[in-house]
């Protein structure tokens, strides 16, 4: 299993480098460094849960292999992590479970069929390690950069625009945690948000940048275009 896993690790970071910073190998990384902490903590206070890890490793290594917003012409991101599994060497069933939740794992998919991936997290308990971890990454210092970054990367123009889905979208992301540990760093994590808007606000009051950082806007969120 080892060297599925490094097979894996390898196609990972020649695929996700040919992105944005919002969306590269670092991000895998911390997401994957995050769901181990937040398994192990499981773990310790669930021990009833049979969680597997080979499953939350390799969904945190692919989880964002086959997103639309970078596929290529013909390629179907529903099923690119199963089909890689299998060309190297996994199992077919589990290389079916892990792109079962690597296709749940999404915040829009989440949006638009709360039940269904509340069903998936019952069946696949890992799919709430690995969201967890996921959507931590959207938060804090490192979801502000991730978040200037995309802004710039899809050309949405003024940074107002990135600031706006702050209030929007991210400091909405902590009502949607599923493991404790998850809620704990998510509400730390969401009052750095919160706090750097507050200061963004208080340096732009008095310019009129026509747009504004408090109320709904018409261009596509963050969280829209990450699926």
């Amino acid at each position: 299993m080892d060297q599925l896993i490094d097979k894996v690790e390898s196609f990972v970071a020649n695929y996700m480098n040919q992105f944005d910073a919002s969306h590269d190998y670092q991000h895998i990384q911390r997401v994957c460094s995050l769901a181990r902490t937040i398994e192990a903590h499981e773990r310790s206070t669930n021990p009833r849960t049979p969680y597997r890890s080979i499953l939350i490793t390799l969904a945190s290594l692919l989880h964002d292999v086959g997103d639309r917003k970078y596929l290529k012409p013909g390629q179907d991101g529903a099923s690119m992590a199963e089909e890689i599994l299998v060309s190297y060497g996994a199992d077919a069933a589990l290389a079916k479970d892990v792109q079962t939740i690597v296709n749940h794992v999404s915040y829009s998919s989440e949006v638009r069929h709360p039940a269904r991936v509340q069903a998936c997290v019952a069946e696949y308990p890992e799919l709430a390690v690995v969201q967890d971890a996921d959507r931590l990454d959207a938060l804090g210092a490192v979801g502000i950069g991730r978040c200037f970054a995309y802004n710039a990367a899809a050309g949405c123009g003024s940074m107002d625009v990135a600031i706006a889905h702050f209030h929007e979208k991210l400091e909405k992301v902590e009502q949607m945690m599923k493991t404790q540990l998850g809620r704990e760093i998510a509400a730390t994590r969401t009052r750095r948000l919160k706090e750097f808007r507050g200061w963004w606000e208080e340096e732009v009051a008095g310019a009129d940048t026509g747009v504004s950082t408090k109320v709904r806007i018409s261009a596509p969120s963050y969280y829209d275009r990450l699926n």
